[in-house]
């Protein structure tokens, strides 16, 4: 059970090892606050976290897309940003970059997977499958298995 100050300190460990966003900050600080009057101190802490900067949505969702920007396409990343709570914090210049790169990354991820262009219509559509559940837009997919193949 934590109080009010040690809810503060847990908080600024956590935002010392890596960003949170402000949805996912009271999450974490919900499950270890058990007494009432402590977890009514946690919009309050919220608040005083983002006034001082330490916390900021704007900031969780730029690392969050770029430790995402090698795996996953735009949709899953958007996916992982609504699911925070933090889908508009992303920069213009952060959204049209992830635009920008999105068949380069497609490229990218099948060929780290693939490697060699799909023998047949079965094998296209296994790999299609592959970057559609990694979230990449059919056009960055087309772009991709076009390199691929030529």
């Amino acid at each position: 059970m934590k109080s009010a100050p040690g809810l503060k300190a847990q908080a600024l460990r956590w935002l010392a090892l890596r960003d949170y966003s402000k949805k996912e900050m009271a999450a974490r600080l919900l499950r270890v606050a058990r007494e009432p009057q402590v977890a009514e101190a946690i919009p309050a802490l919220l608040g005083w976290l983002e006034d001082k900067g330490f916390l900021s949505d704007a900031r969780f969702a730029a690392s969050l897309a770029r430790r995402r920007m090698a795996r996953y396409g735009n949709s899953r990343i958007n996916m992982e940003l609504r699911n925070h709570a933090a889908e508009g914090a992303l920069s213009e210049d952060a959204m049209r970059e992830l635009a920008e790169s999105e068949a380069d990354r497609a490229r990218a991820v099948w060929a780290r997977k693939f490697g060699t262009p799909p023998a047949d219509l079965r094998e296209r559509a296994r790999q299609t499958r592959f970057l559609q559940q990694r979230g990449f837009s059919m056009d960055a997919i087309k772009k991709a298995l076009a390199t691929g193949e030529g």
